[in-house]
């Protein structure tokens, strides 16, 4: 409780967790990360000097670790280069400050590295992911993504003490550690697409299939993240509707709107998602103002992109006659799982 956790854009349960457990979420991603425009490589990097920074002005007492996030999802599926993840590393160590790896989509992140950093050309996804993860002191993983399984995750740490009180806490809220709330079935699925995601002919079709989808809204003029991530393409839903204030969701009437061309499911990641402030009451008014389009593994064709394209692209020929949106249900946590919304007349 009290403690400070800096991190390269916040997601939304983690940063949740964080402040349940009486932590303050502090963003110190880099600047460009906020620009759906910019061009840099690596938008999910660390500033180093807002790191540091914070770490001076609370103490390095009270900071209780630096969440790292590969690929960065609010960003738009945005990388972190090897490099800043060294930097990282070197500076928490002159503090004693541990690190921790929201590793949801690393094997997207790892080819992003493969492909765009000097001297990883010639190595492996796996390679590249096992030198990224010594740089940290453990990791957590959201299965349901890059492990390739329906439902699940994990938690792998390197330090002993951390190790047994999360081992206890498994007991209290999952099940017996050794199967922490999975089906055996699931269990075995996992043991495989761990193996899997990291084929990098595997890595470069799943990226390969969402560059198809983004380069054929750009084609068109549609305003999207750029450059492309690794999961999912981000509408940039404040440019597509200028004429709707962020208190009227945008992005969640994007969303709608798509959903009622043509059935396709985005999700919204703006406004709704970013919530309140916790002390005010306020609502939490973030840069971005994004719609996902994330798009499953191993599940659908070339032709159903285009599908999703001719929905987007209609729905954005029709933006001049758009409104937004009035919250008529807003849940205590994460309203955006259960919020609902009407039209404004």
């Amino acid at each position: 409780p009290g403690q400070y956790v800096p991190g390269n854009m916040y997601f939304t349960t983690t940063k949740l967790h964080q402040e349940l457990a009486g932590g303050k979420f502090v963003d110190v991603i880099i600047d460009e990360a906020h620009d759906p425009a910019s061009l840099h490589p690596f938008k999910g990097n660390v500033d180093l000097d807002k790191l540091e920074a914070l770490i001076q002005r609370a103490g390095p007492e009270k900071i209780a670790y630096v969440s790292v996030a590969g690929t960065v999802n609010m960003a738009g599926g945005q990388p972190i280069s090897m490099e800043n993840i060294k930097a990282v590393r070197a500076l928490t160590d002159k503090y004693g400050i541990r690190v921790y790896l929201d590793a949801t989509r690393m094997m997207e992140n790892a080819y992003f590295i493969q492909e765009r950093e000097p001297g990883y050309q010639d190595k492996s996804v796996a390679e590249i992911l096992k030198e990224f993860c010594s740089y940290t002191d453990g990791a957590w993983m959201s299965a349901k993504k890059d492990n390739l399984v329906n439902i699940g995750g994990w938690l792998a740490l390197n330090h002993e003490d951390h190790f047994e009180a999360a081992r206890n806490l498994v007991v209290v809220y999952e099940g017996l550690h050794t199967y922490g709330g999975m089906a055996g079935r699931d269990m075995a699925a996992l043991a495989i697409g761990i193996q899997e995601a990291v084929q990098d002919d595997y890595v470069r079709a799943r990226v390969g299939q969402v560059r198809y989808l983004g380069e054929l809204l750009t084609d068109w003029g549609i305003p999207i993240v750029q450059p492309i991530g690794g999961h999912a393409i981000f509408l940039d839903a404040r440019k597509i509707y200028e004429r709707i204030p962020q208190d009227r969701f945008p992005a969640q009437a994007l969303a709608a709107h798509i959903y009622a061309d043509s059935g396709v499911r985005g999700m919204e990641r703006g406004v709704v998602s970013a919530g309140r402030n916790p002390e005010t009451g306020e609502h939490n008014y973030p840069k971005l103002e994004l719609v996902r389009l994330t798009i499953p593994r191993r599940v659908y064709t070339q032709a159903h992109m285009d599908v999703v394209a001719e929905s987007v692209k209609a729905v954005y020929d029709r933006r001049h006659e758009a409104k937004g949106l009035k919250m008529i249900y807003e849940p205590k946590y994460l309203r955006f799982f259960q919020a609902r919304f009407e039209p404004l007349a």
